[in-house]
């Protein structure tokens, strides 16, 4: 008998049934994947086995008892969710230990002993970091390993659920996590991994289970199948994914539309490069190397230290977001949901709020034609949703970012960046937006890609830049570069063909 045992499990809601007879089996000791793209229903199997929701219908037993009779049961499931949930301006060992009753930590703090077992914790999964260091203050892989260890800190702990820990980090930091869920497999911990990086699914899995609106198509061990064919079970149907998305219209001899001139500023200095109207430009680097810095400061969020910018020759004014805007710059930054939609409101009213030129009037916006642009976006990009009036934060994270790229459109850009757009998002999705972004790009359109992910990169960039802690080390040619020239590039503090 497996250790969390699901059978028949269903969820409704009005109108939609989220989860329907779905059985699955974890195993200690080994790792599970489970995948299927947005809107599958994995989350919503997360939330029935970790307790915080209930079944409509089926069983789920943990260590061989009926959740249902013993509800207790649940304290041996951990789950890490793909977002980070830390606090930011309290203490690693705050961070980790919290709270202190589950940790073993009842009565009197004594704070000294915790930063003694917490530097056990940071030495066993190898996160570089002191037990007093602000979190804000460490580095993204570190506080994704930190969440993990946190979980850890359960000593009832025998199943850990882990939803897209490497969403955003670079081959290099994804292994420091696979090292720690190796070490989990020795202790006898069994492991859910979500995750839609097929490559990963296989490096680190055992076992498979494969949802599609809501039902179990497909279940097994991963070393009797292939990616092929887990994605065309995903999605229903044969994608081709293995062919480039990088524009045509790319011209190097074309003048330059944006010109960064050693821009210095927080993580970063002495930066210089050309984007051109038309062209996919990729930048490349672990995190924290200062890519994403780069953007924000030339978009506003941040203050530049030194150097200068122009567009079509014309001086830009730095440190301001508005007068970017104005200009026809747009940043999408990474964190979608806390910098890129209002939660609380509406499809409509997201997008509605970036076309105010085209429907506003003296009495106020013009409903009619307001649904109209809104309709013409969704159908554009292609935005699943069964209604303009469905709150932005109930669609799926790729359905959110095609409406945030739409809402970018609307505005006639003449510059976008993207800062890992395809985080968290499905196979069949991420060839939708690659799509997208070609597209752009070939309507005359200056894109700058920020990813961490290699292939993404080589599909869509026509150029790539290379940065190494705050350094640019290289500018290459995506058609006549190799995977090892650019991944040495990254780990390089020496600059070539800058």
């Amino acid at each position: 008998m497996a250790f969390l045992e699901a059978r028949g499990l269903g969820r409704d809601f009005p109108g939609v049934t989220a989860l329907d007879d779905v059985d699955i089996d974890v195993d200690l000791g080994r790792t599970h994947a489970l995948v299927g793209e947005n809107g599958a229903g994995k989350s919503t199997f997360v939330k029935l086995v970790t307790g915080t929701d209930r079944p409509t219908r089926g069983t789920i037993r943990i260590d061989g008892k009926d959740v249902a009779e013993h509800p207790e049961q649940f304290g041996l499931i951990a789950y890490v969710p793909q977002e980070l949930s830390l606090f930011p301006h309290m203490t690693v060992t705050e961070n980790l230990l919290m709270p202190f009753e589950k940790s073993g930590h009842r009565g009197l703090v004594r704070r000294k002993a915790m930063e003694i077992e917490a530097q056990g914790y940071l030495d066993r999964f190898g996160i570089e970091a002191a037990p007093s260091d602000l979190v804000r203050n460490i580095s993204v892989p570190d506080q994704q390993l930190l969440q993990i260890a946190r979980a850890s800190t359960n000593t009832g702990m025998k199943v850990l659920i882990l939803d897209e820990p490497t969403s955003s980090l670079t081959p290099i930091e994804v292994e420091r996590v696979f090292r720690v869920i190796r070490d989990f497999h020795d202790r006898g911990v069994g492991v859910v991994f979500i995750s839609h990086k097929m490559d990963e699914v296989f490096d680190i899995g055992h076992d498979y289970t494969v949802l599609r609106n809501g039902q179990k198509v497909e279940a097994g061990k991963l070393a009797t199948t292939s990616e092929d064919n887990l994605i065309r079970a995903m999605s229903g149907e044969k994608l081709e994914l293995g062919s480039a998305f990088r524009p045509t219209t790319a011209r190097a001899d074309a003048p330059a539309l944006l010109t960064v001139e050693r821009l210095s500023g927080e993580r970063f200095e002495n930066v210089s490069f050309n984007l051109h109207a038309g062209e996919i430009l990729g930048f490349a680097g672990l995190v924290g190397s200062g890519r994403s810095e780069i953007m924000q400061t030339i978009f506003g969020y941040r203050k530049a230290r030194g150097g200068r910018v122009t567009m079509d020759g014309a001086p830009w004014e730095l440190g301001s977001t508005s007068a970017s805007v104005g200009r026809g710059m747009l940043y999408l930054s990474e964190e979608r949901k806390h910098h890129g939609i209002f939660p609380q409101l509406s499809l409509r009213e997201n997008i509605g709020l970036s076309i105010l030129d085209l429907t506003n009037s003296p009495l106020g916006i013009r409903a009619r034609k307001e649904n109209e642009a809104v309709d013409r976006i969704i159908d554009e990009y292609e935005i699943r949703t069964d209604s303009r009036e469905k709150k932005i934060s109930l669609l799926s994270g790729g359905n959110q970012q095609k409406a945030i790229i739409g809402r970018a459109m609307a505005t006639d850009p003449r510059i976008l960046i993207f800062d890992e757009p395809t985080k968290g998002i499905d196979v069949r999705t991420k060839a939708q937006i690659y799509a997208i972004m070609q597209s752009l790009a070939e309507r005359g359109v200056g894109i700058i890609l920020v990813s961490s992910e290699m292939d993404e990169l080589r599909k869509c960039a026509n150029r790539i830049i290379t940065m190494h802690f705050g350094r640019m080390t290289g500018e290459f040619d995506t058609e006549t570069t190799d995977n090892e020239t650019l991944v040495g590039a990254i780990f390089s503090r020496e600059a070539a063909n800058v």
